[in-house]
């Protein structure tokens, strides 16, 4: 059956909340690795990642396999949260591999099934810690779509989905650079310290190193630093997001790594399970997990088939520095690909670090043909930023170099040919 004949059941019965499928037009039916075809059988390569969930790839062989012999076997498929098997090679593994080599002793509470479940749940422990209602968030910042965490998200489309209620208790900061050239950790330590300042003592301090949704904005060490020690000061807690830009997107697992501060509270999802699987979760210093048995909970926390994934991942790529060198092998070769892109585009700057970055091509309708073209010619590619001006690229940490290669030569083709097209159409 060809795409356009399955497309009908989706125009009819799916809800016009879709999104990703209005930009990418087809009906997929395979992936493998950093590609994946349609049923017409044109195959593209994949520079979206499920928006960051796939950073080992599209069916990985060996998490895939542990987890058909889980499944073979009987395995725990659901099992809320009492103990099994799966869950405890999973949290021995992450301790071993991931926790004590850094340092870190959080604990690991299991939350419902995606990002905003565990931002959530940072943000009701952060009050519950504190007894404050304030949270502090940050201009461009996303950090979900359920109604605490939408009500730390900046971005005035995502808002407006909630409708006329009110999204409160939440104070909106400037992020690094979001300013110009004023020292936006000057602004908010001076906004804090001013007892008339009409800003109630903060909870906790939620912030994204690296914004995924809103244009690739990466904030040095300094000003995480800074923050920390801002919080640090006003008594609240340190919440680092790390949703999309965790699991190796920036070059180490965490992406605040080698940064002088151990955040408080850290949310994880996407990627965390290795296989695109539903999993969240968030860290906790062991001293703020005051929890009572079941006063934050969720039916589906803890995908039980996502542990077995997320150790094999744990254990593939991690147990050495192997896998993380590779990646800044490609961070470089991301780099000059995205500045021969840059240099396409008269003020085109690069954003992000590590293997998340783009180009701002200074305006959302270029972006968007350039990725329209993108698609096209075999890419699948996405926009963030403000005005998704800025052309976003997440491919797997696992592409091959030459794929790798191959994308990037898609995508400053496409912007070789809509560059030439909007400035025919603006003269």
């Amino acid at each position: 059956m060809s795409s356009e004949t399955q497309k009908t059941i989706f125009e009819t019965r799916e809800s016009q909340v879709r999104s990703y499928c209005r930009s990418f037009d087809t009906v997929f039916t395979k992936a493998s690795g950093s590609e994946m075809t349609d049923a017409d059988g044109k195959t593209y390569i994949d520079f979206l990642a499920g928006c960051s969930s796939l950073n080992y790839g599209h069916n990985d062989p060996d998490m895939k396999q542990a987890l058909i012999d889980h499944i073979m076997a009987d395995g725990i498929s659901h099992a809320l949260d009492m103990y099994t098997d799966t869950k405890a090679k999973f949290l021995q593994t992450f301790e071993d591999v991931i926790l004590k080599p850094r340092g870190m002793d959080h604990k690991v509470m299991m939350t419902g099934p995606t990002g905003t479940n565990a931002v959530e749940a940072a943000m009701k422990l952060a009050r519950k810690v504190t007894g404050r209602r304030n949270i502090i968030a940050f201009t461009n910042g996303f950090h979900g779509m359920t109604m605490g965490a939408l009500a730390a998200t900046g971005n005035i489309g995502k808002r407006g989905g909630a409708g006329p209620v009110s999204l409160g208790d939440v104070t909106r900061m400037p992020f690094e650079g979001s300013l110009g050239d004023i020292d936006t950790l000057q602004v908010i330590e001076a906004m804090l310290d001013n007892p008339s300042g009409g800003i109630e003592a903060p909870a906790a301090f939620i912030v994204e190193p690296i914004q995924g949704e809103g244009g690739l904005n990466a904030a040095s060490a300094a000003w995480m630093e800074g923050i920390a020690q801002i919080a640090k000061k006003h008594g609240a807690l340190f919440i680092v997001d790390d949703i999309q830009a965790g699991c190796g997107r920036a070059g180490t697992f965490f992406s605040f790594e080698n940064m002088n501060f151990e955040p408080d509270l850290i949310p994880l999802a996407k990627s965390f399970s290795g296989m695109g699987l539903p999993f969240a979760a968030l860290l906790i210093k062991p001293e703020l997990d005051i929890w009572k048995p079941a006063e934050h909970n969720g039916t589906f926390r803890g995908n039980t088939h996502a542990f077995v994934t997320a150790r094999v991942a744990i254990e593939k790529f991690w147990s050495d520095n192997t896998f993380q060198q590779s990646l800044a092998d490609k961070a470089l070769i991301l780099t000059a690909g995205l500045q021969a892109v840059a240099d396409q585009v008269g003020g085109a700057t690069i954003k992000g670090r590590g293997l998340m970055q783009g180009v701002d091509v200074g305006s959302g309708e270029l972006a968007a043909d350039i990725c329209a073209r993108c698609f096209e010619m075999g890419l699948i590619i996405e926009t963030s930023g403000a005005h998704d001006e800025v052309v976003k690229v997440l491919a797997p940490l696992t592409t091959p170099t030459r794929t790798f290669q191959k994308g990037l030569e898609i995508l400053l083709d496409a912007t070789r040919d809509m560059t030439a097209q909007h400035k025919i159409a603006a003269e």
